[in-house]
């Protein structure tokens, strides 16, 4: 409908997008990695709609609290730490302090762990997930591979606790299958020695040389105990080579995510002369060096 002459034509854009507009100005200016998406993560979240759905809130119901949200963002803590979730594949994660925030990078880790599985063709597949924090891998794990049965463990008991409340939230058939336990990625699970079809773990792996290189979302809210594991990154990673020996039946698989920085070095961790075959580094998305896997060799 056109105006009336001499009327001013409405204005398209609500109050709320255009403060989400300058909400992402703010953010991009503090260094905030991904402004836009946050600053209407943000908006969603404070009103109670979707991001597709912005726009469907009226000018009155703009609830102030919008800028509380925004400043914690600006303050670089972690967009899931504000909003309490955190998505990773069909998840939808609870997360806060104490626990490590899931990364999308994870998510190709678990990609090729759930193919690998698949192609074993077993039945009923027995996985293990060394530091799991959120529980986002052995979730993922159970949700996507029917009948597997998941042992998680994880040494925090701050990040347990998160993780079995994602247990308990989790679609009851998955989550049902998912066995937790409070321990040491070194020394777990002898009960299940030469019996494990994969292992698969996301360890920390920063060097503690490079602490003050970590972005502050991860450096200043993620645990220390998720982020750094020695002089060179690795010390975790070479427990969980010997634990994954240990546990794997002859044929078994290992999946470790480690920096992009580390593709040439991690592969050499399962080397023949340890008792692995075929171990090789694998791309992000983006292209870059993320996980190693190698196959427990054959007696």
């Amino acid at each position: 409908m056109q105006p009336h002459p001499g009327e001013r034509p409405p204005n398209p854009r609500s109050v709320l997008l255009a403060e989400v507009a300058q909400a992402t100005l703010r953010l991009a200016d503090a260094g905030v990695p991904s402004p836009r998406n946050d600053a209407e993560e943000l908006a969603a979240f404070v009103h109670g709609v979707k991001r597709g759905e912005l726009h469907t809130v009226k000018d009155a119901d703009f609830d102030a609290r919008y800028w509380e949200a925004v400043a914690r963002r600006q303050a670089r803590e972690p967009l899931q730490h504000i909003t309490g979730l955190a998505y990773f594949r069909y998840l939808e994660l609870q997360v806060g302090p104490g626990v490590f925030v899931p990364r999308p990078e994870t998510e190709s880790v678990v990609d090729w762990a759930i193919a690998a599985v698949r192609a074993m063709d077993v039945v009923e597949p027995l996985i293990v997930d060394l530091c799991t924090g959120s529980g986002a891998i052995a979730l993922a794990m159970a949700q996507e591979v029917p009948r597997s049965r998941v042992h998680a463990v994880e040494l925090s008991e701050d990040a347990l606790a998160w993780a079995r409340r994602n247990a308990g939230h989790a679609d009851q058939a998955a989550g049902a299958r998912v066995t937790i336990h409070h321990g040491d990625a070194r020394t777990a699970l002898p009960e299940l020695n030469g019996q494990v079809d994969l292992v698969v773990s996301n360890p920390p792996y920063i060097p503690l040389t490079e602490w003050e290189y970590v972005a502050p979302e991860a450096r200043d809210h993620d645990p220390e105990l998720a982020l750094f594991s020695g002089e060179d990154g690795l010390d975790t990673i070479r427990g969980i080579e010997r634990t994954a020996h240990r546990l794997l039946r002859p044929g078994g698989i290992v999946v470790v995510e480690h920096a992009d920085t580390q593709g040439g070095q991690v592969p050499w961790l399962f080397n023949e002369e340890s008792g692995w075959a075929d171990a090789a580094d694998h791309p992000d998305l983006n292209n870059r060096p993320r996980f190693a896997t190698a196959r427990k060799a054959l007696p």
